[in-house]
Parts: C-alpha cells; sequence; structure tokens
C-alpha cells in the first residue's frame, strides 16, 4: 500500500514519528521530515538516509505523495496548512500507524496507563530471543536494540499503544495487554470513567480471535474488560492464569518468583529490574508471549536478560560514591513504584529530585504528589515543566513543598537545575541514592551529576 511511495513526515523528530519513517524507509518510501529542533533522533534519520529539515519547505509538501503530521503540530504550521489547501493526502500520526499496521499477520499491542514501555521492551526482548525477527515500535530507547525501533519481518509487529487524545483508537490489534487504568490525561478525557470508556472501546477492536491479556489485580481494568469474556488474566492477588507467587528481591530490588499458569508451577523466573510493578510487567509479557513462543525457558531467558528501557529506574552513574537513577515517572501512582524500587535497593538516605510534568497534572494530583514524595528521606522540587500548556491553574512550586512539609521538612524548592546539582554535591554522603524523577528534562540533572565524579 504505501511501497515506494513520496512521504513528508512534519515533526518527524518524535520518538514514534522516527519509527514510522524507518518502517516507510524499508519500504522503498523517499522521505523527507521536518521538525524545529535537531536532537539524536534527527541526527539518527538523517545518517540512515532521510533528510530533516528545521525550517518549513513547502517544496516537500508540494512533492510528496503522503503528509503526516505529529498531534504536537499547530494547524497553522505553514506546511501542513499548505497541504490542507491543497488537497495533498494527509494523515494525524496515530491514523497513519493504524494503517501501517494493516501490513503486518500479528499486531501486537501494549497499552496501559502506566508500564507501556517496560513490558513493550520485556515483549520485545522475548520476541528477539525467540529468533522471531519482530518490527518493534516502543515509546523509549530499547538496550538490546539501541533504539526505539527495529523493523524486521511483518509477521509480528510489536507495538507501544498509548491511550492519549484515544490514539490507540486508530489501531488494528490482534492482541492486547491492558496493563491496568489509572486518572491520568485529565486534560483530555476529564474524570476516570472517560478513560475507562475509551480503554473499553480498544478491547472491543479485537475480533473474535483476538487475545486480550488484562491485569487481574486491577479493578478499573476489569470494569473495562467486563463485557469481554475470553480474557487471558495475570495477577498477584487474585486467582488468574498467570501468577506469581513466592516473591522475593535481592539486595538490587530484583525480584524472583514462582511462576504458576492454570494453578500448575512452571518454576522460577528472575528479572534483572526492581520492583513489584516489574512483576506484573513480565507476568503480561509471559503472558502474551506464551500465545506465539510455547517454549517458557526462552521466554524466561528473555526476561532475565531485560536490563530496562530508558528512563524507567535506570543508573545513570555514580558521584563519588552515591548512585544516581533517573525515572520518566509523571503521576503519583508511577511515583509509587519508584519508591517501591528505591525501597528495595540498597542504600543510605534517599535524594528524590521531580520535577512536575504539566500544569494541569500538577494541579489535579497536587495532594496524592506530595501524599508519596514526603516517603522519600529528601526532596527536592524542581521548576515545573510546562510542555504544551501555559499556567491558566495558578498552580505553584511552593505549594507542593509546603504540603510536603507538613510530613516531612526535608523538602526544598530550587528554582534552577545548576542550582540543584551544586546543592545535591554540598549533601550527599557515602552508599545515599540520588533519583531524578519527571518526564521533562529533569534527567539532564542526573546526567551532569554523573560527569562530576
Amino acid at each position: 500500500m504505501f511501497e515506494n511511495k513520496k512521504i513528508h513526515m512534519i515533526g518527524i523528530g518524535g520518538i514514534s514519528m522516527s519509527g514510522i519513517a524507518e518502517i516507510l524507509l524499508s519500504f522503498g518510501c523517499k522521505i523527507t521530515g521536518y521538525d524545529a529542533t535537531k536532537t539524536n533522533i534527527t541526527n539518527h534519520l538523517e545518517k540512515i538516509g532521510i533528510p530533516v529539515y528545521d525550517k518549513c519547505n513547502i517544496l516537500n509538501v508540494e512533492n510528496a505523495d503522503i503528509i503526516i503530521y505529529t498531534a504536537a503540530i499547530h494547524e497553522d504550521n505553514e506546511e501542513l496548512k499548505y497541504a490542507r489547501e491543497n488537497k495533498k493526502v494527509v494523515y494525524e500520526r496515530s491514523t497513519f500507524l493504524g494503517l501501517l499496521m494493516k501490513e503486518y499477520e500479528n499486531v501486537l499491542c501494549i497499552s496501559g496507563t502506566h508500564g507501556k514501555s517496560t513490558t513493550t521492551g520485556m515483549v520485545s526482548n522475548i520476541f528477539l530471543k525467540a529468533n522471531l525477527n519482530p518490527t518493534i515500535m516502543i515509546g523509549a530507547i530499547l538496550p538490546s536494540i539501541n533504539s526505539n525501533n527495529k523493523v524486521g519481518s511483518k509477521k509480528y509487529f510489536i507495538a507501544e499503544s498509548c491511550e492519549y487524545v484515544d490514539s490507540f483508537l486508530e489501531f488494528f490489534p490482534t492482541s492486547e495487554i491492558i496493563l491496568d487504568i489509572d486518572d491520568d490525561h485529565l486534560d483530555y478525557f476529564k474524570n476516570i470513567d472517560g478513560i475507562i470508556s475509551s480503554f473499553n472501546k480498544f478491547a472491543n477492536k479485537l475480533n473474535n480471535n483476538g487475545n486480550l491479556v488484562v491485569n487481574n489485580d486491577d479493578l478499573n481494568t476489569l470494569k473495562a474488560t467486563n463485557n469481554i469474556n475470553n480474557k487471558i488474566t495475570y495477577g498477584i492477588e487474585n486467582n488468574s492464569k498467570y501468577m506469581a507467587k513466592n516473591i522475593i528481591f535481592d539486595n538490587l530490588g530484583h525480584p524472583t518468583y514462582e511462576l504458576f499458569i492454570d494453578n500448575q508451577s512452571q518454576g522460577q523466573v528472575s528479572l534483572s529490574v526492581t520492583g513489584i510493578h516489574n512483576v506484573y510487567n513480565s507476568l503480561a509479557a509471559i503472558a502474551l508471549s506464551n500465545i506465539y513462543i510455547k517454549d517458557l525457558n526462552i521466554i524466561k531467558e528473555g526476561l532475565l536478560s531485560f536490563t530496562g528501557v530508558g528512563r524507567r529506574f535506570e543508573f545513570i552513574g555514580k558521584y563519588k560514591n552515591t548512585n544516581i537513577y533517573d525515572d520518566y515517572a509523571h503521576h503519583p501512582s508511577e511515583i509509587k513504584t519508584t519508591l517501591d524500587s528505591v525501597k528495595k535497593t540498597k542504600h543510605n538516605k534517599s535524594y528524590a529530585i521531580f520535577q512536575s510534568h504539566t500544569y494541569s497534572r500538577t494541579y489535579e494530583h497536587l495532594i496524592e504528589f506530595a501524599n508519596i514524595l514526603k516517603n522519600f528521606d529528601n526532596i527536592i522540587i524542581a521548576p515545573i515543566y510546562p510542555a504544551r500548556e501555559t499556567n491558566i491553574y495558578n498552580v505553584k512550586e511552593e505549594q507542593l513543598v509546603e504540603l510536603i512539609k507538613k510530613e516531612n521538612e526535608n523538602v526544598w524548592y530550587i528554582d534552577s537545575f545548576d542550582k540543584i546539582i551544586d546543592f545535591i554535591k554540598e549533601k550527599v554522603q557515602d552508599d545515599d541514592l540520588v533519583i531524578t524523577i519527571g518526564a521533562g528534562p529533569i534527567n539532564e540533572v542526573a546526567k551532569k551529576l554523573a560527569l562530576e565524579e
């Protein structure tokens, strides 16, 4: 359908857009792209033969058969406006990705409010271990491919599938995972019922032969899938087809557990990532992979060799004898799992450096953020990252500091990354643990600290 087409991509530097670009290149398409910001991703695209312009170029639009744009691009963008006015074939990214999925025999979509990237990485690692040559699209860097995407065969397409603005409703899955459902992206969904409804529509996109893997311990997931009978369940607390029992953790917080399938023990599973949440993620990955890969030993090997994806409790390095980590967590539930990982990792005192992502999320979850963050030994609040928003909520960092201070006096608002780095260098002692938390550029603090060694 898309072979040998001329395609121009507006916002090509996005992690999903860049993956689509590489897949289309493998189809023999001629690709051009626009992105206002030069990054490692755009540099990589140029190295593999995709020219990326940082200024609008109408000639690229004129010459293209198809225009693809990301939702971050405004309608007044010069290229997009020209394409619409001149009746070019135009697709929003998620719509086009859905069409692209029709080119594949098995489309495995991993969804959920939390844990999508990690579980997509786990499934991908398992399929790679089984030598099944999957095509992969993931919203983070997967170390085993050193990229956010891999162009493989048309037999298997493994795709992280995001619910924001209902984008996953454009997809055509043959198998799905729903990890959990929480009250995030309230700037779009308004309330939890709207999110549950969206996931219900996603689950119902499967045909009668589709496979739906669900978290049997998550009430909202069960609500979203209560009209679907043939679910494949996993869990720890409630009786499920796939279960983890006898869970233990080592000094790094890495779990080992006994796997049960249909109440029959299948031996031990060991992970190289931290936290109880990753036990859940691994059960989901096992349940989905086991549909296509019957050798459990290969599945276990794929999980053991998985060391995480970029920015998910990622070890960055050391400052003197202090371990430095970074985590993408930007919702209270995600920070709770980060806290769990910190507590299971051997250390002296913890320093959490938190940058809230968007004013709307800060406003909606201010109390929940405080209730989680207060449990770290020391908390540094960085300036809120606005992303696409203006502060119509009149929310301020000092409000979060005051809420935390009621329970933990070791909290500070520091208004620049350089000042945060100086503060940490002055405070930390041997065997402390420092972690940057947030979906914005707060990870730069962790990287710079590690370079100070």
